[in-house]
Order: C-alpha cells, then structure tokens, then sequence
C-alpha cells in the first residue's frame, strides 16, 4: 500500500493529521538534518498502523517535504 506524507520538519510541536484514507501531514521536532526527520516519520506512521519499522520505507521524496511511502502490511 502507498501513502502520500506532507512533512513539516523542526516544528516546535509533533502532530499527526489524516487528511484522508492515504493521505497524511506530519509535524516532527527533528531537523532535516542526517536523515533525522525522515526516521521521525517512518516512526510515526509505523505506530500508526501497527507495524515494524522496516515494513515502512521512503518510495520517492527523500529530499523535500511532499514523501511517498511504501507500507508491507502483508503478514
């Protein structure tokens, strides 16, 4: 299954907004820095939905704020 994620990286405070089925904003106090962010958000949405982090991973979008996720929900 894929998800779109709008990240919002060095926020003062986390939040989590389901805009729709797939489709996600996502506030992290981690800079982008080191890839810091990134691993906040595969966190994030791996809580969500129940899962192990590494059944989450970045498709496209590594650089920028606008991200396509990959999520292995088969058991």
């Amino acid at each position: 299954m894929y998800i779109k994620v709008r990240v919002l990286a060095g926020a003062k405070k986390e939040q989590f907004i389901q805009e729709s089925k797939d489709h996600f904003k996502i506030s992290v106090r981690e800079k982008a820095e080191r890839n810091m962010a990134n691993r906040r958000v595969l966190e994030i949405i791996a809580n969500y939905f129940h899962l192990p982090k590494n059944k989450v991973r970045i498709v496209s979008g590594h650089h920028s704020p606008g991200k396509i996720l990959s999520i292995d929900d088969s058991l």
